[in-house]
């Protein structure tokens, strides 16, 4: 099914869906310039519910809009003295190879469990952020 019969079916118009994608974009560098990181919260439900994405191309998607933009932000904090290598270095060889892992892992496991796990991994952040 091409773009256009998608849009259709979904009752959004291309103009409506173009402006929801702009929105989540801005939405979405505003959370992850803000703070680090986290877009991925932010985009993933914006993709599934706004844009009537697929859990898992709300999933896939996430991850190639948040490289460029994770980068972006990377090089301003660099820029105003903010990024420590020590820590940047190892975390991000890490999470080079847990990106590469959770890909593969996505296209083995169904629509439901991938929204199960980003709903828990969602949940138990919020509650360490609240009371630890």
């Amino acid at each position: 099914m091409d773009k256009t019969s998608k849009t259709k079916k979904q009752g959004l118009s291309p103009a409506k869906e173009g402006w929801l994608s702009v929105l989540t974009g801005v939405v979405t560098g505003f959370i992850n310039g803000l703070f680090g990181g986290g877009g991925g919260m932010i985009v993933v439900p914006m993709l599934t519910y706004l844009l009537k994405r697929s859990p898992k191309t709300a999933h896939a998607t996430a991850i190639l809009i948040i490289l460029p933009l994770s980068l972006v932000s990377g090089l301003i904090y660099l820029a105003f003295g903010n990024f420590k290598w020590e820590i940047g270095l190892p975390v991000g060889i890490g999470v080079t190879v847990g990106g590469i892992v959770g890909a593969f892992l996505l296209k083995k496991l169904s629509a439901k469990w991938v929204t199960i796990i980003f709903a828990v991994m969602m949940a138990i952040a919020g509650g360490k952020m609240l009371f630890f």
